[in-house]
């Protein structure tokens, strides 16, 4: 436990770097499939590693450009409501004046609500945007050299099958598992984002594409990203229509989101990743007091991450896995689990050694006569041989 207090510590010290580094990791374990797709069909790695590269590139500058045009025209939009919002202010007071509730410390704290310091908030997220194209050059470079080395991330791992086949059986589930929730909160968090857009300009309510691209991002915000999402787009609500308006917001945003977010997806990113909603809530909690706000978009995959590290990677820590999954599982499920966890590492150690044998052939000697090319090579006495 102290041992893990430090690590965590240290973790916590270096966010600023670990966390661009684990979403570079992320984005590229989430796009390799298309370099290897690309490498199957004849094409040279070269080939594979510009694909991987661009499409990342595509998804980050896109993402980022969105966001700095949507915050932009927010910035520019939030000053018309001032006014509206000192008078929403004053019939607050007044409401609860008629109620007799106008006790000093009431109007205290609404005289202390200025909406003048929402816009000097606003500020500051322009200059973390700033920020974040300041470390942009940096993350891109993370990206450039994690695709160049997942280009042989299949050569990687059948070296490490080759010796420790769980370990491998352990990085493999991580990234199949990291893949699946990635591609299923991507898929839901479109169909949310669309249809909450939508419905945002059918009630009038100005940036409909600002909040939609938020329920996209606060999507992969495990639990409490439903609430994140509708609070800015229900306070314009609110200032533009009034009460009625903003809620009407809160109900919409409520079917739709807790029909999709809370009762479809939570099924689907269930069997992707085996964890349990308490584990999800607490993974929150952990990477975003860690890492800080890019640690709650990342937590799921960095449990995944640590999940594997921790019990994947040693057969005798995998019943652990019956704790934190999303459904209990029956003995006889743990024993097929185990039986299949077994099979996988074996899988890979197999192609580990047929990979050897047809990249290397060795002489009744042990020594090596001729490579996968045919290119003669001497590389020692048959003691030193593979």
């Amino acid at each position: 436990m102290a041992g893990a207090v430090v690590a965590i510590a240290g973790v916590r010290a270096f966010s600023g770097i670990i966390g661009p580094v684990f979403l570079a990791l992320m984005l590229v374990v989430a796009v390799q499939p298309l370099g290897d797709w690309l490498q199957r069909k004849g094409s040279s790695r070269w080939v594979a590693v510009v694909a991987t590269l661009v499409t990342v590139y595509a998804i980050l500058i896109g993402l980022i450009a969105a966001l700095a045009v949507s915050v932009a025209q927010l910035a520019t939009l939030l000053p018309q409501y001032a006014d509206k919002a000192d008078a929403l202010v004053k019939d607050v007071q007044g409401w609860l004046a008629g109620l007799d509730i106008g006790s000093d410390q009431v109007d205290k704290a609404l005289s202390n609500i200025d909406f003048g310091k929402l816009v000097g908030l606003l500020d500051d997220i322009l200059m973390g945007l700033v920020g974040v194209f300041s470390n942009l050059f940096f993350l891109l470079a993370l990206v450039l050299f994690m695709a160049m080395d997942a280009s042989s991330f299949g050569d990687r791992l059948r070296a490490v099958a080759f010796a420790r086949a769980d370990i491998a059986y352990a990085f493999s589930s991580f990234a199949s598992g990291t893949r699946s929730y990635l591609v299923v909160s991507t898929v839901f968090g479109l169909i949310v984002a669309v249809i909450d857009a939508g419905a945002l300009w059918a009630l009038g309510i100005p940036l409909p594409i600002l909040w939609g691209l938020l329920s996209f991002i606060t999507n992969y915000i495990p639990n409490i990203g439903f609430v994140i999402g509708v609070i800015p787009p229900a306070l314009i609500a609110l200032l533009q229509g009034g009460p009625m308006l903003m809620l009407w917001v809160i109900v919409v945003y409520s079917v739709i989101n807790v029909l999709i977010q809370s009762v479809i997806q939570p099924k689907f990113v269930g069997d992707a990743v085996g964890l349990s909603v308490t584990v999800t809530f607490l993974a929150l909690v952990f990477w975003g007091w860690v890492l800080g706000p890019l640690g709650a978009l990342l937590a799921i995959p960095a449990t995944l991450l640590a999940k594997a590290l921790l019990l994947d990677i040693d057969p005798s820590t995998r019943w652990a896995n019956a704790l934190i999954s999303g459904a209990p599982p029956s003995a006889e499920e743990m024993v097929t689990e185990e039986q299949a966890a077994a099979a996988r590492a074996a899988e890979l150690h197999a192609e580990a050694e047929e990979g050897i044998a047809a990249d290397v052939a060795v002489d009744d000697a042990g020594d090596v006569v001729a490579d996968a090319g045919g290119d003669e090579a001497e590389v020692g006495d048959s003691d030193e041989a593979p």
